[in-house]
């Protein structure tokens, strides 16, 4: 097992990413430059580095919004597009264990969308765990590899 993690919230335009972080953190939570605190309960947390914000939207290497030098756990906005395989080909090189929920439908989305990039399998093939969260039931698991 690896001994870094990033947890990636994957998803269209929208479909909520950051609100994610937001619940999470419960408040409003943006990139900053340094880790912070994620309490487990009120006595526990673990320090972790957060990426509100994908990269992809915001046109900008991963690597340049990861200020923290090799933080152990990254919390990662990764958007649903093509040039989304540059961020999973950062945290893969960088020998990150990679855990991704895929808001699908997100929320500004009618229906479950097809996964047209076939980013599932790009992500599988990195030995990434990829789990798809359903609106309507509990999340499901897709696999891993």
């Amino acid at each position: 097992m690896a001994e870094k993690l990033v947890v990636s919230v994957l998803g269209h335009r929208n479909s909520g990413k950051s609100h994610t972080w937001n619940t999470l953190f419960g408040e409003t939570v943006k990139t900053g430059k340094y880790q912070r605190k994620l309490w487990l309960n009120n006595c526990e947390y673990v320090d972790v580095f957060l990426v509100s914000g994908s990269p992809e939207e915001r046109e900008t290497y991963v690597g340049d919004l990861i200020t923290d030098d090799r933080p152990s756990i990254v919390l990662c906005s990764m958007q649903y597009r093509e040039d989304v395989t540059t961020t999973i080909d950062y945290f893969s090189d960088k020998g990150y264990e990679i855990f991704v929920q895929w808001l699908n439908p997100g929320r500004s989305d009618t229906s479950k969308v097809p996964d047209s990039l076939a980013l599932i399998h790009y992500l599988l093939s990195t030995g990434a765990t990829v789990q798809l969260h359903l609106w309507l039931g509990s999340p499901s698991r897709i696999g891993h590899t």
